[in-house]
């Protein structure tokens, strides 16, 4: 875990990695995962880290499918994202850094970064 984490009430952690100024305030449950610096997880988030089938995790990007080799693989955070209250991040999710995902989001694949993710699974670029 990197300096100045936040983990705070009702969090688990499983085979995690942690960057500095990571936080996973309350409600959340971490597994398999790599959280970038200073990305945020909104209470009652979660990164799910096996599939409903059981069977080895792909990461989807368009019309390319990475295989991992692995039962379990939650999600790959880059630094600075964002992910909103109760959003969950489906097995071999990756959220390229400077991102947000939109409160209550099932999100599935890579989502480049400089991002929005909304609920229905639309990706927007940022705009400053």
């Amino acid at each position: 875990m990197g300096a100045n984490c936040v983990v705070g009430n009702s969090v688990e952690l499983k085979n995690v990695i942690l960057f500095d100024h990571v936080q996973t305030p309350h409600y959340n449950y971490v597994g398999d995962s790599i959280l970038g610096y200073y990305s945020h997880m909104g209470a009652g988030s979660i990164t799910s880290n096996v599939k409903s089938d059981k069977k080895l995790v792909i990461v989807h990007n368009g019309t390319e499918h990475i295989e991992t080799g692995v039962k379990k693989f939650g999600a790959m955070l880059g630094d600075y994202v964002e992910v909103g209250c109760n959003a969950v991040c489906n097995p071999g999710t990756i959220i390229g850094r400077h991102s947000n995902v939109y409160p209550t989001s099932c999100v599935r694949g890579v989502v480049p970064e400089n991002s929005i993710f909304r609920d229905n699974g639309e990706i927007r670029e940022k705009r400053d």
